[in-house]
């Protein structure tokens, strides 16, 4: 249950988690500090205060109590309240109204100080506006209206301190997040490093920050340009595999067209199933890295690809086209990637139709035929190099070698995407996504 709750409600990025580690302690300690502060300092010190003005205000009802009348009581509360920094008045005509702002904490302290000390029945207004207190005191003449000042009871200005610890801590936790965030960018410009390789593209990085940082960098850089020189080492390679095989294959061929006996006409077939073998192993073991991404118009890759299916004999259909800006990708694998699964798709159906849709996200295209499909539990299998699913797929257009899907496949995960395996709610066949991340 824990463990969901920090999954749903935690920051999902480094630098938000280490925002949070940092600002946490600041908010607690603030708030610690704060209640600690109020209840032990600002209350205790009201109480002090409130209780040494007291003896003044007792002092000056028992003065009114002992004046035998009550223009004897105004005539010494009038000499001797001035003196003593209080406003008095004996039978004021409106009781006192209780006032008090909500955010006066120390007036709870005065107000019950006051009434355990003087006796105080009625209401305590503690006015925000004039910063005074006022309450009446019963005497036998009536009542005693006393107003002083607010400071002679509480601290002036008590949420100084408080101000000064919020902008202080604000101050800290921005300083500390401009930090946190210079510390954290070399981090996500690897990231981005990486994820752009992944895709096709070669960013430009150089190794800074931390020494942790520093050292992760360096080991992509090294980790990139191994995998840069295996590539050009197996395009060359495969480069002179090509030459190798097609050579021998070729001058076989044309003995073979020479023989005037027509058994020889079944071994050229076998010569020409050879040529293709060997074609779509070399497409499939050619490394799309070695190609780099640049801006190109899905919607115009796709329909070279169609076209080509044409020429071939091939008939598939166009269908939705969504692609109105350039998309980063390896445009000969990528084409390389759809004449397989047009290919296979026209091989294994009588009708299929290819579409396109690019988002912000991916860019999808998608090859649907009306075949046989492939069942759930074997498209898994479908995907592995040189696996041909007989049994499933009609056979009667030619058989492939059992490498499209995998070059397809391939494909997609050199651009950070991937091939989905499905059934055509269309057509009813099978139905091949290939997505590409952008």
């Amino acid at each position: 249950m824990a463990s969901d709750w920090t999954r749903r409600w935690l920051p999902r990025g480094l630098y938000g988690r280490a925002a949070l580690i940092l600002l946490l302690p600041v908010v607690a300690i603030q708030l610690v500090v704060t209640v600690v502060f109020v209840q032990r300092h600002f209350e205790d010190v009201a109480r002090q205060m409130t209780r040494s003005l007291v003896p003044t205000l007792l002092h000056l009802r028992a003065e009114v109590e002992a004046a035998p009348t009550l223009e004897a009581a105004r005539a010494r509360i009038s000499a001797l309240a001035p003196a003593l920094d209080v406003q008095a008045t004996l039978g004021a005509r409106e009781p006192v109204a209780a006032s008090r702002a909500f955010y006066d904490l120390s007036s709870v302290v005065v107000a019950e100080t006051l009434r355990r000390e003087l006796g105080v029945v009625g209401p305590i207004d503690f006015g925000p506006p004039q910063r005074r207190v006022r309450l009446d005191l019963p005497t036998r003449h009536g009542d005693l209206r006393l107003d002083f000042s607010r400071r002679r009871v509480s601290a002036s200005n008590p949420h100084q301190l408080l101000v000064l610890m919020a902008v202080a801590g604000l101050v800290l936790s921005a300083v500390a997040s401009w930090f946190l965030r210079a510390q954290l960018r070399p981090v996500r410009r690897l990231a981005e490093a990486a994820e752009a390789f992944g895709k096709g593209r070669v960013l430009e990085f150089r190794p800074a920050g931390a020494v942790e940082v520093r050292q992760a960098g360096r080991a992509f850089l090294d980790m990139r340009r191994r995998i840069e020189r295996a590539s050009a080492q197996r395009t060359l390679m495969l480069s002179g595999v090509s030459h190798d095989l097609r050579t021998p294959l070729t001058r076989l061929k044309l003995g073979l067209e020479l023989i005037a006996d027509p058994g020889a006409r079944d071994l050229v077939g076998d010569v020409d199933e050879m040529q293709r073998m060997i074609d779509a192993f070399l497409d499939f073991a050619r490394d799309a890295a070695t190609e780099a991404a640049r801006p190109t118009d899905a919607a115009a890759l796709l329909q070279a690809a169609l076209e080509r299916a044409t020429r071939a004999g091939r008939r598939v259909e166009a269908g939705e086209v969504v692609a109105a800006e350039p998309v980063s990708m390896r445009a000969e694998a990528v084409a390389r990637a759809l004449d397989n699964l047009v290919a296979n798709a026209a091989r294994h159906g009588t009708r299929a139709r290819a579409s396109v849709v690019a988002s912000d996200a991916a860019c999808r295209f998608t090859i649907e035929d009306d075949g046989p499909g492939i069942p759930a539990e074997l498209r898994e299998e479908a995907l592995r190099p040189f696996v041909r699913l007989e049994e499933s797929r009609n056979q009667d257009r030619g058989a492939g070698v059992g490498l499209g899907l995998s070059i397809a496949s391939d494909v997609a995960r050199h651009h950070g995407g991937t091939l989905r395996l499905g059934r055509s709610e269309a057509l009813g066949g099978l139905r091949v996504d290939l997505v590409l991340a952008r």
